[in-house]
C-alpha cells in the first residue's frame, strides 16, 4: 500500500493522474523489489527515476568508487564524493535517501557474477541494466530466463544508445539479437569510444520507464522492440527482435543452455 503519511498526499499525485498507471498501479510500484546492476552513467540515473516513481526496494549492485570523471554523465555523484573516493553503492544510497524516505535501498559492493547473481537477484522482479559490458549482461540474460525474471538490458558508446526489454516466455531474450559476448579487446568501451552524458541520460529513462510498466502491472505496454538511438545525429531505429529471433536457434531461451551460469 502507499503509504500517504509518510510519503505525503501530493507525492504521486502527477502519476496517479495518468490513467494507465492509475492509484493501483503506483501501488504495485510501492510494493515493486528491483536490482540495479552498475551504478554508473546509466545505474544512476535509472536509480534516481525508480526512486522518484515511488518503487518500494532497489538494490544497488557496484564494485567501483566515484572518480571525478565519472560525474559528467553519472547521476546522484558530485565534486565531494569523488574526492572522498566514496564507493558508488554508498554515495547513491545516501542521495536516494535523501530524495524518497519510503524507498528501501540496499547498497552492495560487488560485481554481479555467475556465483553471486541468485543472492543478489533472487528476490527481485526486475533487473536493470547499468553494466559496461557483454559478459556480465549474459550471465543475467542467463539468470532471467531461467527464472522466469524480466530485465531491461541497455547500453551507450559515444552518443549511441540502445536498449531492449526482456521478459522470458513473451519476448526474445538478448542472446537472440547478440550471439554471443564480443571479444573484450574489440568491445567498444566508454573509455575508447567516449560518452556523451544525455545520450545516457536518454537511454536510462526509457529504460526506467520500461521498469515502471513491468513493476506496476503493465507489462503489455512493454516495448516489443531493440531500440537504437543516436543522440548526435537524432536517429531513431527500432529493430523488431522477434524477427530477428525466429531466424536463430537461441541456445538461451530455445534451448534451455545457460552456459553463463556455470
Amino acid at each position: 500500500m502507499i503509504n500517504d503519511a509518510k510519503a505525503g498526499p501530493d507525492r504521486y499525485q502527477r502519476q496517479m493522474a495518468f490513467a494507465p498507471l492509475g492509484y493501483k498501479g503506483q501501488a504495485a510500484l510501492s510494493a515493486g523489489r528491483g536490482l540495479v546492476v552498475g551504478v554508473g552513467g546509466l545505474g544512476t540515473w535509472t536509480a534516481e527515476l525508480l526512486a522518484r516513481a515511488g518503487v518500494g526496494f532497489l538494490r544497488l549492485v557496484d564494485p567501483d568508487k566515484v572518480e571525478e570523471a565519472n560525474i559528467h554523465r553519472q547521476g546522484l555523484f558530485d565534486e565531494a564524493d569523488a574526492a572522498a573516493g566514496t564507493f558508488k553503492v554508498h554515495a547513491a544510497a545516501g542521495r536516494i535517501r535523501r530524495i524518497n524516505r519510503d524507498v528501501t535501498i540496499e547498497a552492495s559492493v560487488a560485481r554481479l557474477t555467475a556465483d553471486n547473481v541468485e543472492t543478489l537477484a533472487g528476490d527481485v522482479s526486475v533487473i536493470l541494466d547499468g553494466t559496461d559490458n557483454f559478459q556480465t549482461r549474459f550471465v543475467i540474460n542467463d539468470y532471467a530466463v531461467k527464472t522466469h525474471r524480466a530485465w531491461v538490458f541497455a547500453g551507450v558508446v559515444g552518443a549511441e544508445a540502445q536498449t531492449m526489454t526482456i521478459v522470458p516466455g513473451r519476448t526474445p531474450c538478448l542472446r537472440c539479437v547478440h550471439d554471443s559476448p564480443a571479444p573484450v579487446c574489440v568491445e567498444p568501451t566508454c573509455r575508447g569510444a567516449g560518452v556523451l552524458g544525455p545520450a545516457v541520460a536518454a537511454i536510462a529513462s526509457i529504460e526506467a520507464m520500461e521498469a515502471v510498466k513491468i513493476l506496476s502491472g503493465n507489462i503489455e505496454a512493454i516495448s516489443p522492440y531493440l531500440l537504437k538511438l543516436d543522440l548526435w545525429t537524432n536517429a531513431l531505429q527500432r529493430i523488431d527482435a522477434s524477427v530477428a529471433a525466429s531466424q536463430v536457434a537461441c541456445p538461451c531461451c530455445k534451448g534451455g543452455h545457460f552456459e553463463y551460469l556455470h
